[in-house]
């Protein structure tokens, strides 16, 4: 099997595992945001601290790029919540298409802040991308419509967090950032999930250990596709988390996504191929150097 392969076959595995991560987090809908999480990123804390020292790298970074980590950690945080509750109140489809915006807004982000050129490529997928959005938000003047807006808010910060990525794609290991983020959630939510009362059933307990467990399955299997082939190659299929999200959606609580969420769907997959078919692509670049560092 050659490098590309192998690559897509990993690309393929974290699809299946943030989709199962949605899962995870959708079948307990009793338990807060804030205990999901922490337990999401508790899993992550161990694993990245074992990389971390054995690789010998600072744990807390390099004196000149902390404040950058930890604007890092805080959009991160933010984005990570904001798909937890968006997985809680949408289709698991709906949460996943919305919060798969996030490469997209790194583009604009890049364009804005960092003078990147938008060439028509970028335009076009740009604008296929936000007539998706639209579609999977469906637009309206009530409050019904409060988990897409929260869902496409966590697209948001993560693309803000992935755009922060971009600076330190060469100055810091993304285990170091890794440790970072996932100690920044832990610190800030802890408080917060320990306050609350209600202590989870021993199958709660289960999958919110779940919601670890694939988390970081999908975070090595992202680092390992990105380690055999260039994110220009195989970035095209993490939009299989979308069909794959779909399938268990539909599955496991009978969601049949609207036409609309469909329509949606395509147009956000088919900006994410022109962004693809892009040689260097912004939006890919940034998938890389997101990914191999997801929230």
């Amino acid at each position: 099997m050659d490098d590309r392969r192998v690559a897509v076959v990993f690309m393929l595995g974290s699809a299946v595992a943030f989709s199962l991560m949605g899962v995870c987090v959708k079948a307990i809908p009793e338990v807060p945001i804030w205990h999901k999480v922490v337990l999401r990123n508790l899993v992550t804390l161990v694993i990245a601290l074992v990389v971390v020292l054995a690789n010998h790298r600072p744990l807390l970074g390099h004196p000149g790029n902390r404040i950058f980590l930890v604007l890092r950690s805080i959009c991160g945080v933010g984005g990570v919540a904001c798909y937890f509750y968006a997985i809680e109140h949408l289709m698991l489809a709906d949460a996943v298409m919305l919060n798969m915006l996030s490469p997209f807004v790194v583009a604009l982000l890049a364009a804005a802040l960092l003078g990147e050129r938008a060439g028509p490529a970028l335009v076009m997928a740009l604008a296929l991308a936000f007539v998706g959005g639209l579609l999977v938000i469906k637009p309206r003047l009530d409050l019904s419509v409060l988990p897409a807006l929260v869902g496409l808010a966590s697209a948001v910060f993560a693309g803000a967090a992935y755009a922060v990525l971009r600076f330190l794609r060469d100055r810091e290991a993304p285990e170091t950032i890794i440790f970072i983020f996932s100690l920044a959630t832990i610190v800030s939510l802890g408080p917060v999930a320990l306050s609350r009362q209600r202590v989870p059933s021993g199958g709660e307990m289960a999958w919110l250990l779940g919601i670890g467990v694939t988390a970081a399955v999908g975070q090595f299997c992202l680092t390992a596709a990105y380690r055999w082939a260039p994110a220009t190659e195989v970035a095209l299929y993490g939009y299989s988390r979308i069909i794959f999200s779909a399938l268990l959606g539909l599955f496991l609580w009978a969601e049949i996504p609207d036409l609309a969420s469909v329509a949606g769907g395509l147009l956000i997959l088919a900006g994410g191929f022109v962004a693809f078919l892009r040689r260097p692509s912004t939006a890919t670049e940034s998938t890389e150097t997101s990914r191999c560092t997801e929230a």
